[in-house]
């Protein structure tokens, strides 16, 4: 087996997860991560926790989806009680078909997640991590060789984690004090309120309320905005490209919209529900390990000189004690870059430049 594999179960486990003896974990393996699966699964047994693994694959569920007649019943017990019951989840992505979903009916996939969000709740609640295992679908989907692909995985997850926690913890701490974000980029002018918000410094581990690996972000959950952005990176969602998507908001819902490719998508996902059509994350790109696009959300939200937004669900560690934030049964990042012509303000000062933040060289 590839040592980098090995270090990466070893991350997973010790550093993101945090798992101890005796910890009860739910490890769920994607069709292409059986590897991963396996060195994971070495370093639990190792470490004294008790595993139970679940299959998952892309195909299986358009089969099933396709067959369903859409009445969905809601939160399942049995699988719901599995998480409930879990200290951990870990989520081991690894396609090998990205476009797998693309026939099944958007109205269908809406109505299952509307009918799981209970489960996707209890799976929220436990110390969950989800990670990546490099397969040949995502190489092309990335548009790069599989070795090359592989390279850039373990560039990204294979980091000094505490290092890049405290610098990131420069960032949190700026939003943490400040009232209100403004975004200023080419087609793009938008101010978010994020009072009384807490940022999360997103360094790949359960300890900083971090959940993929790899990470390297700082977000936090926008109470409102207002105004116009452009996300110019190409996304696919739900097996459609999304590309130059345009969004007006006004007193935090999006009221307008369009784009360059994959409008119906858009317009299916912000018919979701109610919340489908507000920003439920606000956040900021700061891993250089990860220098290129590849069309996949995991790596792409985390790429240095790029802001993202989610469209629908807000994260309760941005929230008040107390306060609930946007509700959905979505949670979709769309993101655009700062490298240019751009610049991140907090309360009226500029905090970054054209990808450079004000305590490093060239801002």
């Amino acid at each position: 087996m590839d040592e980098r594999i090995r270090r990466h179960a070893e991350i997973l486990v010790d550093w993101s997860a945090q798992i101890e003896s005796g910890d009860d974990i739910v490890l769920s393996i994607d069709e292409g991560a059986h590897d991963l699966a396996v060195a994971v699964a070495e370093v639990l047994g190792y470490r004294g926790a008790n595993l139970v693994s679940v299959y998952r694959s892309d195909e299986i569920q358009r089969a099933y989806l396709r067959a369903h007649d859409g009445e969905f019943d809601a939160d399942p017990t049995f699988e719901k009680s599995l998480y409930e019951n879990a200290d951990r989840v870990l989520l081991l992505k690894g396609s090998r078909n990205t476009a797998a979903m693309a026939d099944v009916p958007d109205e269908r996939q809406q109505a299952h997640a509307r009918a799981r969000q209970g489960i996707r709740e209890a799976r929220l609640a436990t110390d969950w991590v989800s990670t990546l295992h490099p397969t040949r679908a995502l190489a092309q989907q990335a548009g790069m060789a599989f070795e090359e692909y592989r390279e850039f995985v373990y560039d990204a997850t294979l980091r000094d984690w505490e290092s890049l926690a405290e610098e990131m913890g420069r960032l949190k701490t700026i939003l943490d004090d400040g009232s209100e974000v403004h975004i200023d980029a080419p087609g793009t002018d938008l101010s978010l309120s994020i009072e009384n918000r807490t940022a999360v410094n997103s360094a790949a581990s359960v300890a900083y309320d971090s959940h993929n690996l790899p990470s390297g972000e700082v977000f936090t959950a926008p109470a409102d905005a207002d105004g116009e952005i452009t996300f110019d990176v190409p996304m696919t969602v739900r097996g459609e490209r999304l590309r130059d998507v345009r969004l007006t908001v006004e007193n935090g819902e999006v009221v307008d919209f369009e784009a360059a490719s994959g409008e119906e998508t858009l317009a299916a996902l912000l018919d979701t529900d109610d919340g489908a059509r507000r920003f439920g994350e606000l956040g900021v790109g700061m891993n250089w390990g990860i220098d290129r696009f590849t069309d996949n959300i995991l790596f792409d939200e985390k790429m240095a000189e790029t802001v993202h937004l989610a469209l629908g669900r807000a994260y309760d560690a941005c929230l008040p004690e107390g306060e609930s934030g946007n509700d959905s049964a979505i949670h979709v990042d769309l993101i655009t870059e700062m490298s240019e012509d751009a610049t991140l303000s907090v309360d009226g000062e500029v905090i970054q430049r054209d990808g450079v933040f004000r305590w490093e060289s060239g801002f």
